[in-house]
């Protein structure tokens, strides 16, 4: 899973929210015809250098195109979470509470496909815990959770205005779509191409080994 840059003002390099590839971006001033010497106020450019679009921003925010700032889905995020992902990066650059409140319920919904109960997150994740967790997945778990959480119920977070916050937390479900499911995934094909004369050797192994 690559890392994903959003555009940020006055970054030389991002993914372009035109052609969504990490390129380097080439800084222009707006100006109006006919007087090229007047620049628009506030008004600025970025060439991606890799398809040649042009983003326009207006006082540092991205105008042109309307793009979100979140990471495309992890290729192996569960179908039936697809949806809510989408939508939730539909919405985020205008409503980063309400994007939060998709992300937790992506979470809700992923809790039931890793074999959990859905109903209440975190004791979904108190049983992953007993059952071995990583404790960097718990704490993204939890942050999601948290925040998610926060946005529905205003407490100490106020996300109103915080598209970075919550564009974190698309890439915390990514992390946890990557360690949870592709990462294991990964290992049983990996196991399965064994030979089976291994692969029962390994089983009879474990199973007199068993206390």
């Amino acid at each position: 899973m690559h890392k994903f840059y959003p555009p940020i003002f006055n970054e030389k390099s991002f993914h372009c929210p035109l052609c969504n590839v990490y390129a380097k971006q080439d800084w222009h001033i707006l100006y109006y015809h006919p007087n090229w010497n007047a620049s628009l106020h506030g008004f600025n450019t970025y060439r991606c250098s890799y398809c040649n679009g042009y983003s326009v921003w207006k006082d540092g925010k991205l105008l042109y195109p309307e793009s979100t700032i979140a990471p495309n889905p992890h290729e192996d995020l569960p179908q039936e979470l697809l949806e809510d992902y989408i939508e939730a990066s539909n919405i985020v650059n205008k409503s980063p509470r309400g994007a939060a409140a998709l992300l937790r319920l992506v979470l809700q919904k992923l809790m039931v496909y890793l074999g959990e109960q859905g109903k209440d997150i975190n004791k979904d994740i108190g049983s992953l815990v007993q059952k071995g967790l990583h404790p960097q997945v718990q704490q993204a778990l939890d942050i999601v959770r948290v925040i998610g959480n926060e946005s529905v119920h205003p407490g100490q977070l106020d996300l109103k205005d915080d598209t970075a916050t919550t564009q974190k937390l698309f890439e915390f479900i990514n992390f946890i779509v990557e360690d949870r499911i592709t990462r294991l995934n990964t290992i049983q094909s990996l196991f399965d191409k064994l030979p089976e004369g291994k692969r029962k050797g390994i089983e009879n192994r474990d199973k007199t080994t068993t206390p």
